[in-house]
């Protein structure tokens, strides 16, 4: 396995929440994290995979296609909720889920209808995030987390974004939207599974990313 050495890594999103926390997450890298407009990446994206992990490497090859810098990681993530009463829905369809254009609150409150009158021990849902990168010799990785909790009755919390006011977490007692951002980058499953790829990352450089 060749060194991998990289000055940059460019995430294929526009999301400035997401982005916020990826830069919290992914702090310690020492390197510059550029989101596909920082970077000067516009290039509409086709997410017509079957799974999170096919989807986000979808992203992160059209992303590298695109990239002037030889010398980036390309880091590209898609990510859905699960609930099980739903039958898994909204899955990988959860940025789309009603429209992309409907707004969350539209979303949420949807969801919270379909789920009158189940009983809380059935309300159980899952948040999953699979994180796929390219690096600059071609090589692809990908790495998947989840985090476990609840559908709530109402929209808690003004943090986060998404589906974060209704996803309650047994373990904290309060949905993801009402966790600091410390709290919720320690138990998302966006922040496990940086981790994760920040594990995978320092097999590859022969460092400790420090």
């Amino acid at each position: 396995m060749s060194e991998l050495k990289y000055d940059k890594i460019i995430f294929a999103t526009g999301n400035a929440g997401k982005m916020k926390e990826i830069r919290m997450i992914l702090a310690d890298m020492s390197r510059e994290i550029l989101s596909m407009k920082e970077a000067g990446i516009a290039v509409d994206i086709r997410e017509d995979g079957d799974c999170y992990e096919e989807n986000a490497l979808i992203k992160a090859r059209a992303v590298a296609a695109c990239a002037q810098a030889e010398s980036a990681v390309i880091l590209a993530d898609d990510s859905g909720l699960e609930i099980d009463y739903l039958q898994g829905e909204p899955g990988i369809y959860s940025a789309r889920y009603m429209g992309e254009e409907t707004s969350y609150r539209v979303k949420n409150a949807n969801l919270i209808e379909r789920l009158s009158g189940v009983p809380e021990e059935a309300r159980t849902a899952r948040f999953v995030c699979a994180i796929a990168a390219v690096l600059p010799d071609g090589s692809e990785l990908s790495v998947r987390a989840a985090i476990e909790g609840r559908i709530g009755y109402e929209e808690k919390g003004s943090h986060g974004f998404g589906y974060d006011p209704i996803f309650y977490v047994p373990e904290f007692g309060r949905t993801t939207a009402e966790l600091t951002e410390a709290e919720k980058n320690q138990v998302s499953h966006r922040g496990k599974a940086l981790r994760l790829m920040k594990e995978e990352l320092k097999r590859y450089e022969g460092t400790d990313c420090q």
